[in-house]
């Protein structure tokens, strides 16, 4: 791309074609920032002038070398950016112990680095509400998909109502915190809170302490009841989060949740794969060419669950066909695969397919 100083060509910008999800498949990072001690954000544009459309709140699947010897493997992290500044795309990444990606993008992502995505994709966004009145609550490294929601409903100037909530451990921990100030200074129908569990070495935290409880959320946002309610965090926090709402007598068809807590996603995939056969039922024979493991499968099993069934692990993180995350070659066989977006068509062309939402239609063997 052409500059003029620190500019970019903006005209060019302007002009720039969308990102195409079939075709388009290599960012190259901008900027890495750091957020606290343990988040960094990462910014990406597209090798050549692209203008990228996605849904605040989607997220994009990244395939980076960071297994052994340097094997891919498949992550998700949801955009923190927002789509109203579309000639650049950010994901924010918080550190996880012994987690190989995290740490890999931590400690190797430098501007000027290529990686390999899929997506955007998902369907968290407040996009298509009709609602003019949200409440977000996130908790910890969960408060991506919020902030793109936020950032796109600051940049769009629209009438929207928001209280943002966020729960974070320490004063250490909290992302975002001076931007969302900012955004409150400039935004009068913005407002924001932070709860936060414990002190720092440094002094108490002067503000909202503990856990999310009812007698705070309606301190915060008394009129809840009333709102659009959107949540992202561990699983605990979305289950305490469920729990308060669906107490409070909250109307539960204005509650989403967003979360890729593996224990979550995939406990539907883990009951069918421990279910018992229907009598009858046809099985087929998956090889895994190399972790060198042969398996039955049920014609009606995803080939993931049954992986699973036998003790196999697995990498894969929505368990629907949604991330890309399980994505194998497909060596010989054939599979009935539903998916929802993981997967491009050129790549299911090329013998690709997402084992969660694929069951086998005669013995197959998939390079694994």
């Amino acid at each position: 791309m052409k500059t003029s100083g620190v500019f970019p060509d903006l005209n060019a910008l302007a002009t720039a074609p969308l990102w195409d999800p079939e075709r388009d498949d290599t960012l190259i990072c901008q900027q890495v920032r750091d957020e606290t001690h343990d988040v960094k954000t990462f910014v990406f544009s597209a090798p050549e002038p692209r203008r990228f459309s996605y849904k605040p709140g989607q997220f994009l699947t990244f395939s980076l070398p960071c297994g052994p010897a340097g094997e891919e493997i498949n992550r998700s992290y949801t955009i923190s950016s927002a789509p109203t500044r579309p000639d650049r795309v950010a994901i924010t990444v918080k550190r996880v112990a012994k987690g190989p990606v995290s740490n890999w993008l931590h400690d190797t992502m430098q501007p000027g680095m290529e990686v390999k995505v899929t997506g955007p994709a998902g369907e968290f966004t407040c996009a298509d509400s009709h609602s003019g009145k949200f409440l977000f609550l996130s908790g910890g490294s969960g408060i991506t998909p919020m902030m793109s929601m936020s950032r796109t409903l600051f940049d769009l100037g629209a009438g929207a109502d928001v209280v943002f909530l966020h729960s974070a451990r320490s004063p250490n921990d909290l992302i975002f915190g001076r931007e969302l100030a900012l955004m409150e200074l400039a935004w009068p129908a913005f407002r924001s809170a932070t709860i936060c569990e414990d002190d720092t070495p440094a002094g108490r935290w002067p503000g909202l302490r503990g856990r999310l409880v009812a007698p705070m959320l309606s301190l915060i946002a008394p009129d809840f009841l009333e709102r659009e309610v959107y949540v992202c965090g561990p699983e605990p926090y979305m289950a305490a989060v469920r729990t308060l709402l669906a107490d409070s007598g909250f109307d539960m068809t204005c509650h989403h949740e967003e979360s890729f807590d593996f224990a979550t996603l995939m406990q539907g995939e883990l009951e069918e794969a421990f279910a018992a056969p229907e009598p009858g039922e046809k099985t087929y024979k998956v090889s895994f060419t190399k972790s060198r493991r042969d398996i039955e499968c049920g014609a009606e099993t995803h080939i993931l669950s049954a992986a699973r069934a036998e003790g196999m692990r697995v990498p894969a993180s929505c368990g629907k066909g949604l991330c890309g995350t399980c994505k194998c070659k497909l060596v010989s066989g054939t599979v009935d695969m539903k998916h929802e977006g993981g997967i491009r068509q050129r790549e299911i062309d090329m013998g690709m397919i997402l084992i969660c939402c694929a069951k086998p239609t005669s013995d197959v063997v998939i390079e694994r």
